[in-house]
């Protein structure tokens, strides 16, 4: 019996780099709340001072956002967060590294918390233990079974046919229906796109450390542009119509569910784990998207909302 324990502790394919990887997903994760603050507010003043429009944010004032120190400031913690989510992704499986990004979530309503100056009430409490809970069982469970694997052209060129497709329709839904859009679809559309940008990163780490940047990864870095771009649009939106704990809440459970379910179906990252792994991973993200929902809910500033 000893023995076999022995041997079982030996055989999980355990990759020490993890340990890097983690760390900075999750000071990523912390930027991320950070900046999404300062947006917010950046975008906030910008439509305070200027003509109301329907259908989503216009050229003139994405110019005046530039002059926003908030927005500028927002812009830089995010570029901060990326910086860290990809150096994560250079050392982690995209499973691993992916959902810890709903920390932010976390960390957004404790901040909103403290700027209202309304206590986290206990169903907030609630949904933040479940948030951590869910995220730390699936992040333990995939440090364990995720693995790394050289990305095919065929893997490739499946996930560049499904951005493809996924871009078309947002742009067509957008193009025709953009007046009566609420926060919802943007958080959705950027949530997915934000997924696919986090896969074509990982995408082009992987290729490029294993010598093989050519032409496929070329037209990968240039999907991970569109979709970014995109996706950046669809934030300042719904920013402008919701609170920005409402856009970490969708941000962090779409992202991670669409960038995992590639990392999952397409990448085979966790072809190796046994029957037991995946029931555990379907658990924690059930945990986990309970407790967003929740959160999403009864953060403090839907509390502040309500009694104004």
């Amino acid at each position: 019996m000893h023995l076999d324990l022995i041997d079982f502790t030996v055989d999980l394919p355990v990759d020490p780099r993890q340990a890097i990887g983690i760390p900075l997903a999750l000071i990523g994760g912390v930027f991320l709340s950070l900046g999404a603050q300062f947006q917010h507010r950046g975008v906030n003043k910008v439509e305070a001072n200027t003509v109301a429009v329907t259908g989503g944010l216009d050229p003139h004032q994405l110019l005046l956002l530039l002059r926003r120190p908030s927005w500028v400031i927002g812009t830089l913690m995010l570029g901060l967060a990326i910086v860290f989510q990809l150096s994560s992704l250079a050392f982690a499986p995209i499973i691993v590294v992916q959902p810890l990004g709903a920390v932010a979530l976390v960390i957004t309503a404790v901040v909103n918390a403290r700027v209202t100056k309304t206590p986290v009430n206990r169903a907030s409490k609630i949904a933040i233990a479940f948030c951590v809970g869910g995220i730390g069982l699936f992040v333990t469970v995939a440090a364990f079974f995720a693995v790394d694997k050289p990305v095919t052209d065929k893997n490739l060129v499946t996930i560049l046919i499904v951005l493809g497709a996924v871009l078309l329709a947002f742009i067509l839904a957008f193009a025709l229906l953009h007046t009566k859009f609420k926060a919802i679809f943007y958080i959705t559309g950027a949530g997915v796109l934000y997924g696919f940008v986090a896969t074509l990163a990982k995408v082009i780490i992987n290729r490029t450390q294993n010598g093989n940047f050519e032409w496929l990864t070329l037209c990968c870095v240039a999907g991970l542009l569109l979709a970014a771009s995109l996706g950046a649009y669809f934030v300042q939106n719904a920013y402008s119509s919701g609170p920005p704990d409402l856009v970490i809440a969708g941000l962090t459970v779409i992202d991670p569910l669409v960038a995992v379910g590639i990392g999952i179906v397409v990448l085979g990252e966790i072809a190796q784990a046994p029957l037991w792994a995946g029931f555990a991973f379907a658990l924690a993200g059930a945990i986990a998207i309970c407790g967003v929902i929740l959160l999403s809910r009864h953060h403090p500033q839907a509390s502040v909302t309500v009694s104004e």
